[in-house]
């Protein structure tokens, strides 16, 4: 069954139907929640975060239109408000990326040195994420490592389209800039953390 039939399907009553869409999503949405929370020592808050937004869509599901944005963009859009308006009541303005749980798909050499070089290489671009403004951030997060389109990252954001590829192309440019000291060139960036500079 596709979301969408599954959405019909509890519209019309068949409600125990929700648990196969939260199946299909809730290992995301967890780690989307996360990963906004790292940086402000909320992490044990995600949990939580993760129930209360499924709990919402839950409750909201019958105002849900798909013409609007897809299933997927409108759980992003209620995970990341949810977030947002915990931080704020946490009084905290700090989002950030620290420790990754999902990252991109990256051929790792075995050796362990190499191992050890590029561990040591990922947790420096996610310090540069970490670094970036929370709308960059969350932009950077949700193409790089959701691998979401620019539509969808719109949606959730509540920008335009020409807004996200702004916000991208800034994001990925000051994280390059940050951590040209280090690596020089992107080729780095590009094969093993999965990121498109250009």
């Amino acid at each position: 069954m596709t979301d969408s039939q599954l959405i019909r399907e509890i519209k019309d009553g068949n409600v125990q139907l929700f648990s196969e869409l939260m199946r299909r999503y809730q290992r995301k949405i967890l780690a989307f929640i996360y990963h906004m929370l790292k940086s402000s020592k909320l992490e044990l808050l995600a949990e939580d975060m993760c129930s209360e937004t499924f709990y919402k869509a839950y409750r909201s599901l019958h105002s849900f239109r798909e013409v609007d944005a897809s299933f997927s963009t409108w759980l992003y859009t209620i995970a990341r408000n949810t977030v947002l308006s915990e931080l704020r009541k946490q009084k905290t303005g700090n989002v950030s990326l620290d420790e990754m749980t999902i990252t991109p798909i990256a051929s790792l050499d075995s050796r362990p040195e190499h191992r050890l070089l590029q561990s040591e290489r990922m947790t420096m671009v996610r310090e540069a994420i970490n670094n970036l403004p929370e709308k960059q951030r969350s932009a950077l997060i949700l193409r790089e490592y959701d691998q979401l389109d620019y539509q969808e990252i719109a949606t959730i954001l509540g920008q335009t389209v020409s807004s996200v590829k702004s916000l991208l192309f800034r994001a990925r440019n000051s994280v390059k800039v940050q951590l040209e000291p280090y690596f020089g060139d992107t080729p780095f960036l590009e094969q093993h953390e999965g990121m498109k500079m250009r």
